[in-house]
């Protein structure tokens, strides 16, 4: 869920998608049109594979860059298996999802439990800005179960041609000649081997995908490196059904150091619970001591609710240094695409997971082709292209307005304004760059530094009290 940015130029700038990117996927999500566009630019130097095998491709994980991964690379001919520990996973998240989501990749609407179209901002003296007035009737921000979005794509690629395995990837051995075969080992989950802890398997790939999260194995093994990342922590609570209803279209989101030192707290509405939640990078050992702050500022609208379930997950803070070796690549967390200050990344996971497996349906000739290493850093040139804005500019923002409480009472101040939401709303709703009004531009930067005076004059004040 993306926080609104307090500036319309930072908006714009944060959310970049070029308008030939945006167009409407056919029928089954897998941008059928896109993909014939694809097939003609296999390297003259890959070879041929030989008559009747296609390139075999191992998508590991099965979160939405696996799925979308998955369905595409099956729609464009290629030999895929998807790889998923746990096909039941309710990782925690905040479930937002931008609007175009849903068309792009052909999201049916059952599956958004909530339509948001109000936004309750709550600085950290608990003064209170409603957002979403700009939004035009049609237009929400959709909320999301990650099990239930999860599984309809692995079904949706399984429906495509994809075999989806119930197992744990352990780790793959390297080709020893020129496109050679990668060996993947992991565990197969099956109940009816009467193995608690799996049977090990093995099978032959050309190349790998891993998109298997923050903790990604396939990261591990291929050296991509470190990242800093921040820990997400989520409660599920069921409340009463009067409560529920003032959450019926509403999410709110809480900032000031007592719910986060680095991030926000929120509670968004699920199909019939909320989701409480925050997160930090800093301060990771207090998690719980900020969860605790989140449940006390919405007290009142949660009271005599139920936690239904407790989740904690890693969220990387920056893409990794390294996302491509050989025949293996990184998608979604496990490539480290969720951005600052918003925590946004489901959105950026499966178009990451989709723009890979086009490049590789292109490289290979629709699977009749070896890819090569190049073909998997065509993928990622057009991300950074396309996305590397978002991640740079919502990293200032957050060390701006983040920085300290004063900081937060500005951003919050900041978001009252409607120019500033529907330039922010546009962006993230569509993730396109929205033309600005010069004059409103030149006024809401006035206001930004009349803002951030103010800011720093409380701060000030404040640390006279405290002395």
């Amino acid at each position: 869920m993306t926080s609104l940015s307090s500036s319309a130029a930072a908006a714009r700038a944060a959310f970049v998608m070029p308008s030939s990117s945006r167009a409407r996927p056919g029928r089954g999500g897998g941008g059928s049109s896109r993909m014939a566009r694809l097939v003609t630019r296999a390297a003259a130097s890959s070879p041929k594979l030989p008559s009747g095998r296609r390139l075999r491709v191992a998508v590991v994980g099965g979160g939405p860059a696996g799925g979308a991964a998955a369905e595409a690379l099956a729609k464009g001919g290629v030999e895929t298996v998807l790889i998923e520990r746990k096909l039941d996973n309710c990782k925690p998240c905040g479930g937002a999802i931008p609007l175009c989501m849903v068309s792009e990749f052909d999201l049916p609407l059952d599956l958004v439990d909530r339509k948001v179209r109000k936004m309750k901002m709550i600085s950290p003296s608990n003064v209170a800005v409603d957002i979403g007035g700009t939004l035009a009737p049609h237009e929400y921000i959709g909320m999301v179960r990650r099990e239930v979005l999860d599984d309809y794509l692995r079904t949706r690629a399984e429906g495509a041609g994809a075999q989806v395995v119930n197992g744990l990837f352990l780790r793959y051995e390297a080709p020893k000649e020129l496109n050679g075969s990668y060996v993947v080992h992991y565990n197969h989950y099956d109940s009816s081997n009467g193995k608690a802890g799996g049977e090990k398997r093995t099978f032959e790939v050309d190349a790998i995908v891993g998109a298997d999260g923050a903790n990604s194995r396939v990261a591990k093994d291929m050296g991509a490196g470190d990242y800093e990342y921040a820990i997400a922590f989520q409660e599920r609570v069921r409340i009463p059904d009067d409560k529920m209803k003032y959450y019926e279209e509403r999410a709110e989101m809480y900032v000031g150091d007592d719910v986060s030192p680095d991030f926000y707290g929120w509670v968004f509405p699920k199909c019939d619970h909320v989701a409480v939640g925050t997160g930090t990078v800093t301060h990771k050992p207090d998690i719980k001591k900020f969860q605790a702050a989140t449940r006390l500022r919405a007290k009142d609208r949660i009271e005599g609710g139920k936690i239904i379930r407790v989740e904690a997950h890693p969220i990387p803070e920056h893409p990794r240094p390294k996302r491509v070796a050989g025949r293996v690549t990184l998608v979604g967390d496990a490539a480290g695409y969720v951005t600052k200050c918003s925590g946004e990344g489901i959105y950026f996971a499966a178009k990451s997971g989709r723009m890979c497996a086009e490049a590789i349906v292109a490289g290979s000739a629709n699977g009749t082709r070896m890819v090569e290493e190049s073909d998997l850093r065509k993928y990622l040139a057009e991300f950074d292209r396309l996305y590397w804005p978002t991640y740079k500019v919502l990293d200032v923002l957050q060390k701006v307005f983040y920085r300290s409480n004063a900081a937060r009472e500005a951003f919050v101040e900041m978001c009252a304004d409607d120019y500033v939401q529907r330039m922010t709303f546009d962006s993230y709703l569509y993730k396109r760059v929205v033309p600005g009004n010069p004059l409103d531009d030149i006024k809401l930067a006035v206001n930004t530094i009349g803002s951030l005076v103010r800011a720093t004059a409380l701060r000030r004040e404040m640390e006279k009290v405290t002395l």
